[in-house]
């Protein structure tokens, strides 16, 4: 096997590695939720039906969830720092070229392009920060990096609403032009190259896993469209839950697997997994109803239901770095159960809070919660998966929890709004809540369920050495 010799860290890398990958990390999460509230702009502009503008937010979706994991298995093999200066080229032209398309197929085009960008660029923000950063101070690193992240997926729709608004519905896409290119020369001069242990790319692997996750989000994406118990939606659910079988099966005697089935006998590891994707079900369900929520029964403006929406926007960027150095004490799991319990408590209390007619006050203590929650998470959850695995093995850990974290969002918008399709509807203010309701109380239950799956996590420090897989030499634990 191949040796790579640890680099000596330049001095100042480990802030510089913090600035460029928490604003990475950034400009690729806000892309998930920026483009909703342009929708009615961008049909009146370029024309199209509902099914171009369901494209126009899903093909990104789909893109960034299956091409995840590739992207971490490209840096690994060709460099990090290489492939995420040419993720960040790739995310920056196409958002060029979707503020400037001229018609939706060239949009949806430009769309999905931005997702292959995303996609290589996201896992890698974690593997260049973990690279950089000393292990007894990751957990504020990784604080600052999952700051950055929530924020970006709680104001997406702020942002998106304002610049729509004041300006036009292009500038959500312009503004990650500048972004992207003051980002690509300071991380070619600033990270630190690294690679990962196998020389090989897992091709069929590769194929598997993003044809399985594909069908999965298609079949989640168009099931309220096409109906549930259409032909094209179970066979993505067939074909789709076949195919990572297929992945499995495969990966479990493949020579240099892309993912490592060994990676999911180590408890932390399986449960943090298994609670991120709950975790973003109830939460991005959540999210996504509850912003309609205060545009159709509220009456506010995108931009105003976005500002209001900012209690809970506000929270991660003080709870994160916090929650993040409180794990370096006490351990992560701790930290991550506490945090989904809050966001638990949260989704309740809108569930108690909505009525037709309420008062903005009303509402209060529910963003206030939910944001201490969702901050008390990011932070400690991506320590938790960095941790439990080999240093060179990171890239693939941190692709495998970002794809799992996509896929637990797109169910969780396609089972909420189910529920409130099943319970309720968009032709009154009361309708509506009496479809709201119980789909929080479904977002609540699922977000409390991945609480009970980080009590499974041992509670494990740094000085009890490494974990199990680790070998002897390899950075201690540190949950």
């Amino acid at each position: 096997m191949k040796q790579h010799r640890k680099q000596p860290v330049r001095r100042g890398s480990a802030v510089w590695a913090v600035a460029i990958t928490s604003m990475a990390g950034f400009i690729t999460a806000l892309d998930n939720l920026i483009v909703t509230t342009a929708l009615p702009s961008i049909r009146k502009d370029l024309g199209g039906g509902l099914e171009d503008l369901e494209w126009t937010v899903s093909a990104y979706t789909l893109t960034f969830a299956v091409l995840l994991m590739f992207g971490a298995s490209l840096g690994d093999r060709f460099g990090r720092r290489r492939l995420f200066a040419i993720g960040l080229t790739i995310f920056t032209a196409a958002s060029a070229a979707a503020a400037l398309a001229p018609g939706m197929g060239e949009l949806i085009a430009a769309r999905a392009a931005q997702g292959v960008g995303a996609a290589i660029v996201t896992p890698l923000t974690l593997t260049l920060l973990s690279a950089a950063v000393p292990a007894e101070r990751r957990g504020v690193a990784f604080g600052v990096w999952g700051a950055a992240s929530g924020i970006a997926v709680a104001t997406g729709p702020l942002i998106g609403g304002t610049l729509t608004e004041h300006l036009s519905w292009q500038w959500i896409f312009w503004v990650n032009v500048p972004l992207g290119l003051a980002l690509i020369p300071l991380a070619l001069l600033r990270l630190d190259e690294s690679h990962g242990p196998n020389p090989s790319l897992d091709l069929a692997g590769t194929a598997l896993v993003s044809g399985g996750l594909f069908g999965i989000v298609y079949a989640l994406v168009r099931g309220n469209a096409d109906g549930w118990t259409s032909i094209p939606v179970l066979g993505g659910f067939f074909a789709g839950t076949a195919l990572l079988v297929g992945f499995v099966l495969y990966e479990l005697r493949a020579k240099h697997p892309m993912l490592p089935m060994r990676l999911f006998r180590h408890r932390s590891f399986s449960a943090i997994n298994a609670a991120s994707l709950l975790m973003f079900l109830g939460m991005f369900g959540s999210i996504f109803l509850l912003s309609q929520y205060l545009q159709t029964v509220g009456g506010y403006s995108p931009m105003e239901a976005g500002v209001r929406m900012l209690p809970w926007t506000a929270m991660p960027m003080i709870a994160g770095p916090l929650a993040g150095a409180l794990s370096d004490r006490i351990g992560g799991a701790p930290v991550v159960t506490v945090g989904m319990a809050l966001n638990a408590v949260g989704l309740g209390l809108w569930a108690l809070a909505v009525e037709p007619q309420v008062s903005y006050t009303s509402l209060l203590p529910a963003l206030i919660v939910c944001g201490i929650g969702m901050g008390m998470f990011f932070a400690p959850s991506a320590n938790l998966v960095m941790s439990t695995v080999r240093p060179e093995e990171q890239g693939i850990a941190s692709g495998a929890n970002n794809a799992i974290r996509e896929v637990g969002g797109a169910i969780g918008v396609a089972s909420l709004a189910a529920v409130f399709s099943a319970q309720g509807g968009y032709g009154s203010a009361s309708l509506f809540v009496d479809g709201l309701r119980p789909a929080l109380w479904v977002g609540a239950a699922a977000v409390a369920l991945a609480g009970a799956l980080a009590l499974l996590m041992p509670r494990q420090r740094k000085a009890d050495g490494p974990a199990p897989g680790l070998a002897t030499g390899d950075a201690p634990v540190t949950v």
